[in-house]
């Protein structure tokens, strides 16, 4: 697979991993009585795939190699926590919610990093980022603290909303940060005939 490919598909699964977990998130946000059960399978398959995703991105080859830089190792721990929780999630469902906020709360601090590194490449919209990245680094530190001991609708609310946050920081990064340019995948001697 050539890396502008590898790119594309990377780029194009991080929108659509990202609008699935607003989705997701908006609705328990909409509807937090889901059962239990729904709702660790969903989580689940919803790690695997973004941990899949995250990987690609990290083996792509991206103008900025802003999105991507720490996403090999945190792509394996997405889909080993994915497969974990699918495997064994009724078993630590108490704990659930504080390892989605640990999850969040990691992939905020990572994103924090990553807008200060897109300011100094001059991307002008890096403050998107941040501002999206501390919001939803707020949230998971409250999910980590679990104030609700992981019952009740407040506390599923609480998850509906960190997981939206989530998807929107995902969403900033791929389209912000993510930069195809055919130009840059092509052969050095292709490069000065166009």
């Amino acid at each position: 697979m050539d890396s502008l490919r590898t790119l594309k598909i990377a780029r194009n699964g991080y929108i659509v991993i990202a609008l699935v977990i607003c989705a997701f998130g908006a609705g328990l946000l909409v509807n937090p009585g889901w059962p239990t059960d729904i709702l660790i399978r969903s989580l689940g398959l919803i790690f695997m795939a973004d941990g899949v995703i995250k990987m690609i991105g990290y083996f792509s080859k991206d103008f900025y190699c802003l999105a991507f830089q720490y996403d090999f190792a945190f792509g394996i721990l997405m889909a080993a926590l994915g497969l974990l929780i699918l495997i064994r999630g009724e078993t630590y469902s108490r704990m659930l919610y504080v390892v989605l906020g640990l999850v969040i709360l990691t992939d905020a601090l990572f994103r924090i990093q990553m807008s200060l590194d897109a300011k100094k490449f001059g991307l002008s919209l890096w403050w998107r980022i941040l501002l999206v990245a501390v919001l939803t680094g707020i949230l998971g530190m409250i999910l980590v603290v679990d104030p609700y001991n992981g019952e009740g609708g407040a506390a599923r609310t609480l998850v509906g909303a960190a997981v939206v946050l989530e998807g929107i920081l995902n969403l900033c990064v791929a389209v912000y940060t993510i930069k195809i340019l055919d130009r840059f995948c092509e052969p050095p001697e292709e490069r000065g005939r166009s």
